[in-house]
């Protein structure tokens, strides 16, 4: 997605659920820039402080505050802005918290797809959809190879399994319904993003800040697991991307992961010493596992499909997305204009970009 096709969402009407998270903010962000008419559909910022505030997105797009389990509302919002565009963000995220509450977990991941996949059946305006998965759909059995989107489908644990559901979903209503409507749907599994804004418990990066922030040492609990670490804007470019290719031929929909090259699938130990090396104060960081429940300890993807379609390749290696970050959290911890800083990096990141087709 460069920036003239960026230009393609200039005056469409773009659905985002989950738009006040992480993701769904610098996805609006995006949006809102390029001049697509943005309604955001998801609960209150989860975190103080948050990046939705932060950047003013409530002024630049319609935000309307709604739980994606409530089916009627949801309807509603659909019947009202009958939107072209449907980018489904809206999902309990986080590994840790699925143990701690896995029926919400199931409710928001699960039924909240059925209840948007529903949406989308019953409107005809929409004409893309993409369901933003993640990399732990997959049934990990630890092999150094990336995973491949047509290896079976069976997360560990009640995210990464909710979020496997999700997929058949959204497959199941496609064969079903969508595909009939003349509705492209795809599905993106994207690895681990980082990036400034993200304030989220048990993340690395917001835990490496949160820190720093403090003047402590930075305790790492898993620093061997591998992870396909890459920066936030990589997999919402590629989203962008597979939506406008469907949008204008639906022979482009499909199961897609996103994530970065092989070399930089990278240790959190080494994440985190990147990090420290990044944010230059003497931070460093320690092993110290919490005995916590079952995490994946490598996980890599293979993303051919998506450069063999779409032409696209990463733009930000490991190193220059750790610096992205950290020069994002030092402008936040400044005092300094979060909002312009987002804006430099999606400009530095489309002049960056490695002529994707």
């Amino acid at each position: 997605m460069n920036r003239e096709e960026l230009k393609f969402y200039s005056g469409k009407r773009v659905l985002v659920t989950g738009h006040t998270g992480f993701k769904g903010s610098w996805l609006c962000k995006i949006l809102m820039d390029a001049g697509a008419e943005v309604t955001g559909y998801g609960l209150e910022p989860p975190t103080n402080p948050n990046l939705f505030s932060m950047c003013g997105l409530e002024k630049g797009i319609r935000s309307v505050s709604g739980d994606i389990r409530d089916l009627e509302k949801l309807r509603n919002v659909f019947r009202e802005v009958q939107p072209e565009v449907v980018l489904h963000l809206a999902a309990q995220p986080i590994v840790r918290e699925s143990y701690g509450n896995p029926v919400y977990t199931y409710e928001t991941n699960v039924m909240g797809t059925v209840h948007i996949c529903e949406c989308v059946r019953g409107f005809a305006s929409v004409r893309s959809f993409l369901n933003v998965t993640t990399d732990k759909v997959y049934q990990n059995r630890e092999w150094e190879w990336g995973y491949r989107e047509e290896d079976p489908l069976d997360g560990y644990d009640p995210y990464s399994n909710s979020k496997s559901c999700s997929e058949l979903v959204t497959h199941s209503y496609q064969r079903s319904f969508l595909k009939e409507q003349g509705v492209a749907v795809s599905t993106a599994r994207a690895g681990n993003v980082i990036g400034g804004g993200d304030f989220a418990p048990d993340r690395i990066v917001p835990d490496c800040v949160r820190a720093v922030q403090e003047g402590r040492s930075i305790i790492v609990r898993n620093p061997f697991s591998v992870r396909p670490y890459q920066h936030v804007l990589e997999p919402l470019m590629a989203y962008l991307m597979i939506a406008r290719r469907q949008y204008e031929d639906p022979r482009f929909a499909g199961c897609y992961n996103v994530g970065p090259e092989d070399q930089d699938c990278v240790t959190t130990g080494s994440l985190v010493s990147l990090f420290c090396e990044k944010w230059k104060d003497g931070s460093s960081w320690e092993n110290r596992g919490d005995n916590g429940p079952h995490e994946a300890g490598f996980l890599k993807l293979d993303c051919s499909r998506l450069k063999h379609v779409y032409g696209w390749r990463p733009v930000w290696n490991v190193e220059q997305a750790i610096e992205k970050t950290v020069e994002w959290y030092q402008e936040y911890l400044s005092g300094g204009d979060v909002a312009a800083c987002m804006e430099r990096q999606i400009q530095e990141y489309l002049a960056g970009e490695k002529a994707w087709k």
